[in-house]
Order: C-alpha cells, then sequence, then structure tokens
C-alpha cells in the first residue's frame, strides 16, 4: 500500500482512530498518519500502537492534559507558523461524542483548513464483536445512539427513558457512572429479561464483553469495576430472530435481478 499522498498540506486532519484496534483504521487515516509533521493525540482514549504508524520524526503531542484552548493554540502556531500538516487523532467517530463541533468551528474562524476522516465507531465494532445485525427485518429497523445526563445535560427531548419507548437497537455511550441511572430508565420500556451487552474498550488487548439481563446491567457493571469507555447495546437483535431481508430473498425482482418464483 502506498503510504505517500500527494495532496498532504499544511492543515488540519481531524481523524477518527476508531475503537482501539489500528486494524480497523481507515485506509486514508492510516496514509495522513504516515505522512503527517504533527499527532495530536487523545492519549487517554487511542492506544499507544496506532502510534507506530507515524513517521518517526513526527511530533507527537497528547492532549488528554490540555484544554481546547490549548489545543488549538498549538494546531494553529503548527500550521499558521511552521506550515506543517496536523492530524488531530480522535478515539471513534469524530462525529460522536468527540468535542469536534467546538474544533471545527474555531478552525474556521482562525481561518485554518481542515478535513474530517471518518473512523469506526463503538457500537459499529460491538455488533461485529457480538456476531449481530442491529437492523433485523420484523423484528427491529432503527438505532439510536445517546447517552444519559451527567456533566453534559442531554436535552429534555432526548431523555433516556423516551428514547427507550421505542425498543430500538438503542447505543448507549458515557453512561457507565450513572448505570443504576440509565438501567432504571431503560426497565420502564424494556422487559427485565432483555439482554444487553457491556462492551468496555473494544479493540483493546483488556477488551471485555459481557451479555446480560437488563435488570443485571448495573450489578455486571460494578462487578467488572467499569466506570468509563464503556458502551452498552440494547436491542432486540441480541434476541435469536429468523428475519429476513426481501433485498436477496428469491420472490423479489429490482433493477439487477429477476424474481425466482
Amino acid at each position: 500500500m502506498q503510504n505517500n499522498l500527494d495532496y498532504i498540506k499544511s492543515a488540519v486532519y481531524i481523524v477518527g482512530a476508531g475503537p482501539g484496534d489500528p486494524e480497523l483504521l481507515t485506509v486514508k487515516a492510516q496514509k495522513l498518519l504516515a505522512v503527517a509533521d504533527v499527532i495530536l493525540f487523545a492519549d487517554s482514549l487511542v492506544p499507544e500502537q496506532i502510534l507506530h504508524l507515524c513517521r518517526e520524526d513526527a511530533e507527537i503531542i497528547g492532549t488528554a492534559n490540555k484544554t481546547l484552548e490549548e489545543i488549538l493554540a498549538l494546531t494553529i502556531e503548527r500550521v499558521r507558523s511552521q506550515h506543517k500538516s496536523v492530524v488531530r487523532l480522535h478515539s471513534g467517530d469524530p462525529s460522536l461524542y468527540s468535542a469536534v463541533h467546538e474544533q471545527i468551528h474555531l478552525l474556521a474562524e482562525a481561518n485554518i483548513p481542515f478535513e474530517v476522516i471518518p473512523g469506526i465507531s463503538a457500537f459499529q465494532a460491538a455488533a461485529a464483536k457480538l456476531k449481530i445485525e442491529l437492523t433485523v427485518p420484523g423484528l427491529v429497523q432503527t438505532i439510536i445512539l445517546t447517552r444519559i445526563s451527567g456533566r453534559t445535560e442531554v436535552p429534555a427531548k432526548e431523555e433516556l427513558a423516551t428514547l427507550a419507548a421505542h425498543q430500538a437497537s438503542l447505543c448507549l455511550y458515557l453512561s457507565a457512572r450513572h448505570v443504576e441511572n440509565a438501567q432504571a430508565k431503560l426497565l420502564e420500556h424494556y422487559p427485565s429479561e432483555t439482554p444487553i451487552a457491556i462492551c468496555y474498550r473494544l479493540g483493546w488487548p483488556d477488551e471485555k464483553i459481557r451479555v446480560v439481563p437488563l435488570h443485571n446491567m448495573a450489578a455486571c457493571t460494578h462487578e467488572e469495576k467499569l466506570i468509563r469507555t464503556t458502551l452498552y447495546l440494547i436491542s432486540p437483535a441480541l434476541l435469536p430472530a429468523t428475519g429476513r431481508s426481501r433485498l436477496y430473498h428469491p420472490e423479489h425482482n429490482h433493477l439487477f435481478r429477476s424474481s425466482h418464483k
């Protein structure tokens, strides 16, 4: 695979590192890491193994102990004054719970060119590990990505119990510290025996996945001493299902295939 990117320039590349496994990076993310001058990475959330893809002489800066203002000052200085290419490496996908909104706003305000490169999110990695599809015909066709209120308040109209009423495939981020509250709200609408997957540090060497009934959600979380980097997947798709899509059904015809009745 060619690592060189002919078009890389002095700019910021906001890159999704995926949930933890370096092999789940996109090809474009790997190429950017291999040539970028500066890597600003969330060292508390992104495994160091991913940095093995970087240039040996790249400047590596951890951001776990820095504020947004400090990170932006470093970024702008490297691009504007030193004319360097900067990768801002986030865990998961930048579009979810990554504080990218404010970074994009401030970069645009400072007239700093940037590009966003998506990554695999934890809910996708969880479904792959569990060997399930989150949208099963006749059973569930909606995926909800959300969190419970904590330091960052969730808008009232998106309160967890309201979303749980849909009984969709619900992927609950950033909620391990408030697991009792989350469990109580989920139990308002999901049966207590609904299977849920508790997924800790997906793609990391110490990954844990536990599938338990909903009523054991909090107890299992405490037993495993999980307080961060945990995704809860609550879904009918974890139940045995026989639903079948029409897409490849022999009786279904479409533009590229006639039906076989």
